[in-house]
């Protein structure tokens, strides 16, 4: 069995110590496998699931030619040799009319008209329609100038959105709103989409509270758990709380197993630094499997990424993947979005689409150290000309959640740069859409 140490070492600018965030993004997503279980629901409860198979059209949409205005239906031929003229204007009869799912079912003659709605189907043989604004009505004849229209005009053609045996969506999309219209629009009334992603978390450290116990001193209460609840909420994916774990070898042993054994994914926050309580790296050892542990990133430095298995030793029982995230609030969010996301995205089955970086004017000075990527939060506006710029909101610090509430955007300071000063151009990732 390949480790995924040894995967890793292959990788360029590996370093197990101080990996660069982009090659560790490269090393999650390729040990990130989707889930294949497949569950068909009625269209109500697709909102947000992934599609496991193409939807194709079995119609053509629309199911006919169709008036694209209110006005009047007539054959084009009727054109022929009068736009350049001097007799240039059209005289028609009416002949009746045509409304949305009220067709007009007569022939129509050359010097013939019908009045049609918006969406109505087009009469036999006529082939373009007339905006009634264009046209002068006297009883049951109409005029219009022939200049004023071309054959052809205001016509939708059946098939013209959808033809019949088309792809109307792809495998891998996350459904939104107007997915599920367009596929009630086929009459398809139950799609199959893949199973939900389960993950379970837990935060570790003797210091955490759960809401509603009383804080002792030198205790906090636990926020971590309630964030990575909530982003994985937002994700769609089912999320299993494990609540907090003591720092004691055998309690965190015991729930990183049972995790592994009812999950896809692990996620624990706090418990992977260097310090003389954490145990999490020693017990990885023991039925893991660890690609790496720290990061060239900041916030967010002290990032385990691995294999856990719910038996005794690496290959028994259950795998899921292991992220050990910091402990820090700020940095929890930060790697969860940065290196966790993608990878539950497409364990979900779903196409991962990158995250959008704009480009902004920073209006202050940027203290930053070369040699990491950092994700600063920032508070981004447009001037008065729309284009964008951006302040860091006033600390920095991974242990302030406040900061993140306030900010509207992470500034990515790539890995190589140093200081950015005022008046520089960064890298923007606004919140909209990611968080």
């Amino acid at each position: 069995m390949t480790t995924l140490n040894e995967f890793s070492s292959c990788v360029a600018q590996y370093d197990p110590q101080a990996l660069p965030v982009t090659a560790a993004q490269a090393i999650v997503r390729q040990w990130a496998t989707p889930v294949t279980a497949v569950e068909h629901v009625p269209l109500h409860d697709a909102l947000d699931r992934v599609l496991a198979a193409d939807i194709v059209s079995p119609s053509d949409v629309p199911a006919h030619d169709n008036s694209a205005m209110d006005g009047y239906a007539f054959r084009s031929a009727v054109l022929a040799g009068r736009a350049n003229s001097e007799a240039n204007s059209v005289e028609l009869t009416l002949a009746g009319k045509a409304l949305a799912g009220h067709p007009f079912g007569g022939a129509v003659a050359v010097t013939e008209c019908v009045r049609v709605m918006t969406g109505a189907s087009m009469p036999a043989d006529c082939d373009t329609v007339v905006p009634q604004e264009l046209v002068t009505r006297s009883g049951e004849t109409i005029r219009f100038a022939a200049s004023a229209v071309r054959g052809g005009a205001n016509r939708r053609l059946a098939g013209e959105d959808l033809p019949r045996g088309s792809v109307a969506l792809r495998a891998g999309r996350i459904l939104r709103p107007s997915d599920l219209g367009l596929i009630a629009s086929l009459g398809i009334a139950e799609v199959p989409v893949r199973r939900r992603l389960r993950v379970a978390f837990f935060s570790t450290g003797d210091e955490l509270r759960s809401l509603g116990e009383p804080l002792d001193p030198g205790c906090v209460y636990d926020s971590n758990r309630h964030t990575l609840f909530a982003m994985l909420r937002r994700m769609n994916i089912d999320p299993l709380d494990l609540g907090v774990v003591r720092d004691e070898p055998a309690a965190l042993e015991a729930a990183l197993r049972s995790a592994a054994a009812s999950a896809d994914v692990v996620l624990t926050s706090g418990g992977v630094s260097v310090g003389e309580a954490d145990f999490t790296q020693q017990l990885l050892q023991t039925f893991g499997d660890v690609a790496f542990w720290s990061l060239a990133m900041r916030p967010g430095r002290p990032l385990a990424f691995g294999r856990v298995w719910s038996g005794e030793r690496p290959g028994l029982g259950l795998p899921a993947l292991f992220f050990g995230l910091p402990g820090n609030p700020v940095a929890v969010m930060v790697t969860f979005y940065q290196i966790v996301r993608e990878a539950l995205v497409v364990m979900s089955g779903a196409t991962p689409q990158p995250a959008a970086l704009l480009q902004a004017t920073s209006r202050e000075l940027i203290r930053k150290r070369a040699g990491r990527t950092e994700f600063q939060r920032g508070v981004a506006t447009r001037d008065a000309r729309g284009q964008w710029q951006v302040t860091p909101t006033p600390s920095q610090s991974s242990g302030v959640l406040s900061s993140m509430s306030e900010a509207n955007c992470f500034i990515v300071l790539e890995h190589e740069r140093s200081d950015i000063t005022a008046g520089e151009s960064v890298d923007i990732m606004l919140f909209d859409g990611l968080i």
